[in-house]
């Protein structure tokens, strides 16, 4: 059998998070009534007039230098025509010829290598409709209605270069995707709200070949797990056909999920003309270099750069760094902590611990009563078993760590006289285990300690008491 390369090229479609669309003033917000957020310029009606939403230009402007890309000062916008029920106008308004961004790159990892995906071009565009189709898939569906609320939504549609080679790089690589449009603050990227959605082409060529194979399109690849099989299913799908001598049709296939296999929807060779030509309505984009200069500063960290920053400045692990990149919120947390004096370790294995569970039910503490709880549990104050009822505490109350500690009455008894006895009563209740100990069953030390700490009821040191026991157990 022949063994083959794969090469999978991705276009991502990303919904900036404008308050109004794209070319109207209509509202954007997710989940309204069926066709309630419409107006004559996003549905088409004779006479209406768009005008280009300001917020959606700086939001593309800020993916583009997030991704590396030269920005275009002067960019132009075009007609794409084409007649499908979820186009109301029967054309969409996008970039063409003269796009807004090209010549970009995403740098991520892919078990510890670093790896590059470039960026082909980035362009602005217009949402069309929602389709609701009656059956699973439109394959299967008698028939579809029409949600107009999302045409007119402002996109940016990211094109990579076919320099993807597996379907889990190409899952990586959206994750990546999402992570830093999260990061710049230009969607929400709710790909179950159609926020972010993908659609990959994928070829194989003969292991070694320059010559790339014929190209297959993916749809409806609403989740990273549906990229990554709709991927690895045609991959196989494809290597059968031409290990049985049959060609690869040029083609779009859809993903259906529950059958875990891609369908076909429509053959490429039937693909229409676009007749593309520039939009009469809207002027060319003609940016002002020192407003394209203030997006470019407002960049954030971007998350490959604080990945290193956690490793490099603070130690971190891969594994911890990646938690904290991830999750953008804890990673802002630990950074406020960072500076006060507490070791970073702790700090780390404290957010990703106990914390991030009772974080996620009920929101995060503020930085200070943290620090607070940690400190004293650093001093000895309370125990580590203590500190995690103190922790749950602290959601529902708006007192202090320490005054919770006194509240409670959860102050670490350390104090050897005060422990002496306390150890002195339990061996002396136990002194057939004693006799045992001292023959060799040394593993019941661990039971002497669990009875001290529930005599002292969870209040004392355990490093006392291990000390404590040492010493009376060596007699």
């Amino acid at each position: 059998m022949t063994s083959y390369d794969t090469v999978i090229g991705l276009e991502i479609h990303v919904a900036l998070l404008t308050e109004s669309k794209f070319l109207c003033s209509c509202n954007t917000s997710f989940g309204a009534p069926p066709n309630s957020q419409c107006c004559p310029v996003c549905l088409g009606l004779p006479g209406a007039l768009p005008l280009i939403n300001e917020k959606a230009v700086e939001y593309a402007t800020r993916a583009g230098f997030a991704l590396n890309c030269q920005v275009h000062y002067f960019s132009r916008f075009d007609r794409k025509n084409y007649f499908y029920p979820d186009l109301p106008k029967a054309y969409q308004i996008t970039q063409d010829a003269f796009p807004l961004c090209t010549g970009g790159f995403l740098e991520y990892y892919m078990d510890d290598q670093l790896v590059r995906t470039e960026i082909t071009r980035i362009h602005l565009e217009e949402e069309a409709g929602k389709l609701i189709h009656s059956g699973a898939t439109i394959v299967d569906s008698d028939y579809s209605l029409v949600d107009y609320n999302r045409a007119g939504i402002p996109l940016i549609e990211i094109v990579t270069a076919p320099d993807i080679h597996t379907p889990k790089q190409a899952r990586l690589f959206l994750e990546q995707l999402r992570l830093l449009m999260n990061y710049i603050g230009v969607s929400d990227t709710k790909m179950e709200e159609g926020s972010l959605r993908c659609d990959a082409n994928i070829s194989l060529k003969p292991a070694g070949s320059s010559v790339l194979g014929t190209k297959v399109e993916i749809k409806n690849l609403n989740s990273f797990r549906a990229l990554e099989r709709g991927l690895e299913f045609e991959e196989r799908r494809q290597s059968q056909l031409l290990n049985r001598g049959e060609a690869i049709r040029q083609e779009s296939r859809t993903w259906d999920e529950r059958a875990g296999r891609t369908i076909s929807m429509r053959s490429k060779g039937d693909a229409p003309d676009y007749r593309i030509f520039p939009e009469p309505d809207l002027p060319p984009l003609n940016l002002d270099p020192v407003w394209v200069s203030l997006i470019e500063a407002s960049v954030p960290e971007l998350p490959l750069e604080r990945l290193r920053r956690l490793e490099g400045e603070y130690g971190l692990s891969r594994y911890e760094s990646t938690f904290l990149v991830n999750y953008r919120d804890f990673g802002d947390l630990f950074l406020s902590l960072a500076p006060m004096g507490i070791e970073h370790k702790s700090i780390v294995n404290f957010l990703m611990g106990d914390y991030a569970r009772l974080a996620r039910e009920h929101g995060h503490l503020t930085a200070e009563r943290i620090a607070e709880l940690l400190k004293i549990t650093s001093e000895g104050l309370i125990s580590p078993a203590q500190a995690k009822e103190v922790l749950e505490e602290l959601f529902s109350s708006s007192l202090s760590p320490r005054e919770i500690v006194e509240q409670k009455g959860l102050q670490v008894v350390g104090d050897p006289a005060k422990l002496g006895p306390i150890v002195a009563e339990v061996l002396s209740t136990h002194l057939e285990l004693v006799g045992r100990y001292k023959n060799g069953e040394t593993r019941l030390f661990a039971f002497f300690v669990g009875q001290v700490m529930r005599a002292a009821q969870g209040k004392a040191d355990p490093e006392v008491v291990n000390q404590l026991l040492r010493d009376e157990l060596a007699d």
